[in-house]
């Protein structure tokens, strides 16, 4: 088949790096429509995507993203139940609308119905995960809630069986890194069936902006302040960390069950900024000398990135999927999960010598280089295509 002849159509419940795709398809001319939960009054900021290829399916989704706005965020089995009909409703909405040979491009747990109509039309479904496996992800979270003696409820069953029907009907899963590749070969997942294409970053947004101030070191931390991003790893190293004048700014928020140990710690140091928009972290990452993610479990955190083409070094876990952004000891390093001590010894090591910082960090810059923006991403998956 020609790629000349693909009407390419996406699913996706949010944003993620799904309108990153939708614009690099668009480049390509393929992109039929894209598909969402988000109300179009959060996407005006999507530009070199047609309005008209942008449909909007927001009734449930909308008011399940305001729920803690309308004090409707403390029930666990509503929320599990409002997710679950958020996906399931966008899906059914969209393979109404897939009505001729197309391929469908679907953000995990929202592609099943859709996907199966595309494949019954002649067509190609490609599940798109930008998490471990589900199983995997399952199991892992329940094991580090199980370390801090926290109840975890566990992924909603029907979630779980519905994405492990995905991967089985799907003809290939995309993965945005080597770690959430490897989830799915351990899960019995042919690894021909599992393609990786690694996320970009927004370089005409991210660049440095200005220096982190010589007379202190200053520690950056861009995500949910959960036991998932590994937070109280993070916490108790910084709290071991010796320097006269350290601060850690935490930028994202924080969920309810890790409040009560965050209190444990000395946080007179810590500054908690909450959520901010994307386009006011250049100034953080710039002014910070290290960015830390110590998560136990994601697919490719894009604030990784985004850190690198500041010139700001990173210290990740492997489970954050850096390994496909840096080289251990080069740009940055990387860290076993659970083991705060390593990034203390990596925090010190980075304190005691300016010089070395400064060479991770001119590293970083051009590592980023190498790797390309998202155009390097579309380039991907436009190779990727042109293998059907």
């Amino acid at each position: 088949m020609s790629i000349s002849d693909f009407s390419i159509v996406q699913t996706t419940i949010g944003r993620f790096h799904h309108f990153h795709l939708a614009r690099q398809l668009e480049r390509f001319n393929l992109l039929s429509a894209i598909f969402t939960g988000y109300p179009l009054s959060k996407l005006r900021d999507e530009t070199g995507i047609p309005i008209e290829k942008i449909h909007s399916f927001p009734w449930v989704q909308m008011p399940y993203m305001a729920r803690g706005r309308i004090k409707l965020d403390r029930w666990n089995w509503l929320n599990r139940e409002w997710a679950w009909q958020a996906h399931q409703t966008l899906d059914l909405y969209v393979s109404k609308h897939v009505k001729e040979f197309t391929t469908l491009i679907a953000l995990s747990g929202s592609g099943l119905v859709s996907g199966l109509k595309a494949q019954r039309l002649g067509g190609y479904y490609i599940c798109d995960r930008g998490s471990s496996h589900i199983r995997y992800q399952d199991e892992i979270l329940r094991e580090e809630h199980t370390r801090w003696n926290v109840p975890y409820k566990g992924i909603d069953p029907r979630v779980i069986d519905k994405e492990e029907a995905e991967y089985e009907s799907a003809n290939y899963i995309t993965v945005p890194s080597e770690f959430v590749r490897q989830s799915f070969i351990e899960q019995r997942v042919s690894p021909d069936k599992v393609r990786k294409i690694s996320y970009g970053a927004r370089l005409d947004r991210f660049h440095p902006i200005s220096k982190p101030k010589p007379d202190e070191f200053r520690i950056l931390f861009v995500g949910s302040v959960s036991f998932r991003k590994g937070f109280l790893d993070l916490l108790q190293a910084f709290n071991d960390f010796k320097h006269p004048n350290k601060k850690l700014v935490v930028i994202g928020s924080v969920s309810s069950n890790i409040i009560p140990f965050i209190e444990k710690y000395s946080i007179d140091q810590v500054t908690f900024i909450g959520k901010i928009p994307n386009k006011e972290l250049p100034r953080y990452y710039s002014e910070s000398h290290v960015f830390v993610l110590p998560s136990i479990e994601e697919g490719l955190a894009m604030v990784m990135g985004e850190a690198l083409a500041c010139g700001c070094p990173v210290i990740a876990t492997e489970n954050a999927g850096v390994s496909d952004l840096l080289q251990d000891g080069r740009e940055g390093f990387i860290v076993p999960i659970r083991q705060p001590q390593a990034i203390t010894d990596k925090l010190q090591l980075l304190s005691d010598c300016p010089d070395l910082r400064e060479k991770l960090s001119k590293n970083a810059l051009k590592r980023v280089k190498q790797l390309g923006g998202w155009d390097c991403y579309g380039d991907q998956w436009f190779k990727f295509l042109q293998t059907f």
